[in-house]
């Protein structure tokens, strides 16, 4: 899941951070309410997560809502607030475009459910297949932090599950090495394309060793592709 957090920096957000970044998110930061809102215009979000414990905060975020609505396109918004927040405060920012609320101290589990929940799924992500045997539809199971293809997975570490999410998004299609690599490395300011392609080297021996039919094709000079079983046009 691509998420974008919008908080300035304490050690609630760094906790937060890090709770997020161990769920295989790819995660996406800024500190101010007003940066968060260029950034969440700039490319596609699944969850934009904004922290407001401050009181001060409450306004600018109130105001800010509608026009983060609009710029992320239908991701899901979490709203997290400081203890003072009442449930006026709370029912404020639903009505200004808000999906959920959570008041600071509050359950990481609860939240990660919820945000599933918003986003109408389960513990795996299923990935529209190119294939018409459903059977072979690919999908990211984040609870083992797998890649399954009907009956056979194949274990992935935190960085192959964030790279593989990546092409899974645009199955099919050339996907950019440098839009590779801000999703499986938000946290890195410069990564060597070699990088790149050693994790990308992994991933296809383990899909091989489990028979997974996928493939990760190399486009010269581009980036990389995921062609599904059965689809049309696979590159050779």
């Amino acid at each position: 899941m691509r998420i974008l957090l919008i908080s300035p920096s304490h050690a609630e957000a760094a906790w937060l951070q890090k709770a997020l970044q161990e769920s295989a998110h790819s995660l996406q930061r800024a500190e101010e309410l007003r940066d968060g809102l260029y950034v969440a215009g700039e490319e596609p979000f699944d969850v934009v997560i904004a922290v407001a414990l401050e009181r001060a905060l409450l306004p600018e975020l109130h105001a800010l809502l509608p026009s983060l609505a609009k710029v992320t396109n239908g991701a899901t918004i979490i709203a997290v607030l400081g203890i003072e927040a009442s449930a006026h405060d709370r029912s404020q920012l639903l009505r200004a475009g808000a999906d959920a609320c959570f008041r600071y101290p509050f359950s990481f589990i609860e939240m990660h459910e919820r945000m599933l929940a918003l986003l109408r799924i389960g513990p795996a992500l299923a990935v529209s297949p190119a294939a018409d045997n459903a059977a072979a539809t690919p999908l990211l199971d984040a609870s083992t932090r797998e890649i399954v293809e009907g009956a056979r997975r194949a274990e992935l570490t935190r960085r192959e599950y964030l790279l593989i999410e990546c092409l899974l998004r645009q199955a099919n299609m050339p996907v950019p090495r440098d839009q590779m690599i801000r999703y499986a490395w938000p946290e890195k300011d410069d990564i060597d394309p070699s990088t790149v392609n050693l994790v990308v080297s992994r991933l296809r021996r383990k899909l091989e060793r489990e028979a997974i039919e996928m493939r990760i094709e190399t486009i010269s000079r581009y980036g990389y592709q995921l062609t599904l079983p059965g689809a049309n046009g696979a590159r050779a």
